[in-house]
This record gives structure tokens, sequence and C-alpha cells, in this order.
């Protein structure tokens, strides 16, 4: 772990297990750092304190920024970054890029990042969750009802008319999405919540 002064830290991601993969191509929230061009900068408007120092002397081009608990990540330049400045591809993902390059400024100016704009929401973990399980029973042999017995309680399962039941629906379409992740659906979490811009 390195230290950039106070208040946060840069990772390498090679050194940080929470961090997974990731790539700044497949990853729009990735935030792209270069060189400051001398001719767009201002004397009267400093660029913001962002020690890159301990960065620079590492190895690798990819980086996690922890600041007042958010974790954003960073990609340099090989040109480098000092004076800071970052590169915004005017594409389809211009403005998810851009909320990622407002939560780094507001935790450089010590202010509340915000939320990230890449997380699920906790229905849509929870979905995803049922789904999984579903999955698990649908190829261990189960059927329908047994899998929403498993999911929802015995109770919740009605005895007459399951076959045009709620749960009934409900169960095969979190059977279908299980299903449908185990074939490479998975991939698609990697584009949450943009990958209607893509």
């Amino acid at each position: 772990m390195r230290s950039p002064g106070a208040g946060g830290y840069f990772y390498p991601t090679t050194n940080h297990p929470n961090d997974g993969l990731w790539t700044a191509e497949s990853l729009p929230t990735v935030i792209a750092l270069t060189n400051l061009p001398p001719e767009l900068g201002n004397p009267k408007f400093k660029p913001k304190a962002l020690s890159l120092e301990p960065v620079l002397a590492a190895e690798g081009d990819d980086y996690v920024i922890e600041r007042l608990g958010a974790r954003m990540r960073v990609h340099l330049d090989s040109s480098g970054a000092d004076p800071p400045a970052v590169l915004l591809p005017l594409d389809r993902l211009f403005e998810v890029r851009v909320a990622a390059v407002l939560r780094l400024w507001r935790a450089l100016d010590g202010r509340n990042p915000g939320p990230n704009p890449a997380a699920l929401s906790e229905a849509r973990v929870n979905r995803l969750v049922l789904a999984l399980r579903a999955l698990d029973g649908r190829l261990d042999g189960a059927t329908h009802r047994e899998i929403a017995t498993s999911l929802f309680g015995a109770s919740a399962v009605p005895k007459r008319h399951w076959i045009s039941h709620e749960l009934r629906d409900r169960t095969a379409r979190l059977v279908r999405l299980g299903v449908a992740m185990m074939n490479g659906g998975y991939r698609r979490l990697l584009l949450h919540p943009y990958r209607g811009r893509s």
C-alpha cells in the first residue's frame, strides 16, 4: 500500500485483492489521468493537490485510489500525470465517465464523493442471488415448486392452483435468469448500468 498523503491511498491493482481484474478499456468508470497540456494550465486555477509520485514510482499503469471510504479506479497515461488532467472520450459512455471523474474530484476536495455509478442496487443483488440459487436447484433436478419452496418457504407456495400462481411465474423467471447467467450472461454485469449505451 502506498500513501499519496493525508486522506487517501493508491493501490497498484496487482497488490490489492478486493479489486479483481479490470482494464481501462473494459470499465468506463476508470478515470484516465494524463499530463495537463501547458496551454490549458491557468496559473490562477491550480490543479487539485494529488501527489502521484508514489504511483509513478510503482510498476504498471492501473491503480485504485481510496479516499473518504470510496474506491476509484485510475489509469495513468504513459506520458505521466503531473500536473494531472483527465482524458474523457466523447463516446456513448461520456456521462458515465464524467460521473466517475466527479466522484474523484469531490473526494480530492474533501467532500462526500457520492454513490458509485457502477454499483448494483441491493434489489438487483438479491435477485441475482435468488437466480443463482434457482439455477442450483434446476441443475440438481428440482422442480419449480421445489425451487420455490426452497427460495420462499413452504408457507408461500400454494397447495392448490400452483399452475396459475404468481410465484410459479416468478420462479420460472429466476431459473431462466440463472441459466442465462451460466451461459455467458454474467458478462452483462460488467456493463451495468450502461449496457444500453454501448
